[in-house]
């Protein structure tokens, strides 16, 4: 088991060290971006570390013109609007571009004994971000690319793709053992857009990466009717939010996948009793079947205290089916 978000958010030595700014200062800081990577590790002793850093790092590495603010996430000075605008998703040179990122992950391979899980945004969900220039609710820009100029919306998420792979690739190269394609917002897409405008570039990026050897999950939120299509796309864990059982996610994947989930993280800010009995409930839908890691449905909220992370890790680690 591991969580999404353990690296920061909710816990008091992160904000102890974190400082203030963007968090692109801190990814490019690769002793901070260390030591936040494995706070998490000490305090919890989760099975995984995951890489602190950010899925729209490659994006803002080639300099298309974006930040991450607090409180409210990427955000785009000049948002993608025409073909034009192509020439300023140059390729991504990892080496060069982010040696800050390839750095952190040789200090974590030299100290970690638990994996390193590597991970970048899937190209719809950072397209979302680069064309509504900031998080949104409804990706209407977004969509009526998609619909109305088909031919810049795929030469978008296949720039995007080849970004995507690149960085994971060098993140495997420096010894991530595993990577997460986060595609967050695939889940405000019908099953037929999501395999018409956002698939083929998550099955680009799958693909390219499953010839390391490293295991991929595949992750998003609000996905649950297009769990069987993820899968498709070439995961080989196929990530679970809240929204339905992992007994019913079972059913829309291929048995050979393993599940990630699927804990809800609001349930986190109620009284010790309440979350055991939801974490019990989360491993008994599982119903013994071993491939599953156990995850929140989402990331770790800010308001989560510390010391209920550390009683799921116990509770998950003390089960027995």
């Amino acid at each position: 088991m591991w969580f999404m978000r353990q690296a920061g958010r909710s816990l008091p030595e992160y904000r102890e060290i974190r400082g203030p700014g963007s968090i692109n200062d801190a990814i490019a800081n690769p002793d901070l971006a260390t030591e936040i990577t494995l706070q998490p590790i000490r305090r919890y002793g989760v099975d995984a570390a995951i890489l602190y850093s950010d899925i729209v790092t490659p994006a803002h590495a080639i300099g298309f013109g974006l930040d991450v603010l607090p409180g409210v996430g990427p955000v785009v000075e000049q948002p993608f609007r025409s073909s034009d605008d192509l020439t300023r998703l140059r390729p991504l040179d990892a080496e060069a571009d982010t040696p800050y990122v390839l750095e952190t992950i040789d200090n974590l391979v030299a100290e970690l004994d638990i994996p390193l899980i590597g991970f970048a945004g899937a190209p719809f969900t950072v397209a979302s971000y680069l064309v509504e220039g900031r998080p949104s609710r409804t990706y209407h820009n977004t969509k009526v690319m998609m619909k109305a100029r088909p031919d810049l919306w795929f030469a978008l998420t296949d720039r995007l793709a080849d970004l995507a792979i690149a960085s994971l690739q060098s993140q495997v190269d420096h010894g991530a053992e595993a990577i997460q394609l986060f595609d967050s917002w695939a889940g405000s897409l019908s099953a037929a857009d999501y395999e018409r405008y956002a698939m083929p570039s998550s099955a680009k990026v799958l693909e390219a990466i499953g010839a390391t050897g490293v295991p991929r999950i595949h992750f998003g939120v609000g996905t649950g009717e297009l769990l069987g299509l993820m899968a498709d796309a070439g995961a080989d864990v196929v990530g679970v939010d809240w929204r339905i059982p992992l007994g019913e996610a079972r059913t829309r994947v291929p048995s050979d996948r393993a599940l990630q989930g699927n804990l809800d993280p609001a349930i986190l800010g109620a009284p010790w009793e309440v979350v055991e009995a939801e974490v019990d409930k989360v491993l008994e839908s599982n119903n013994g079947h071993p491939g599953h890691i156990f995850n929140l449905g989402h990331g770790v909220t800010p308001e989560t205290e510390p010391e209920k992370l550390e009683k799921v890790v116990e509770r998950v680690h003390a089960y027995r089916p």
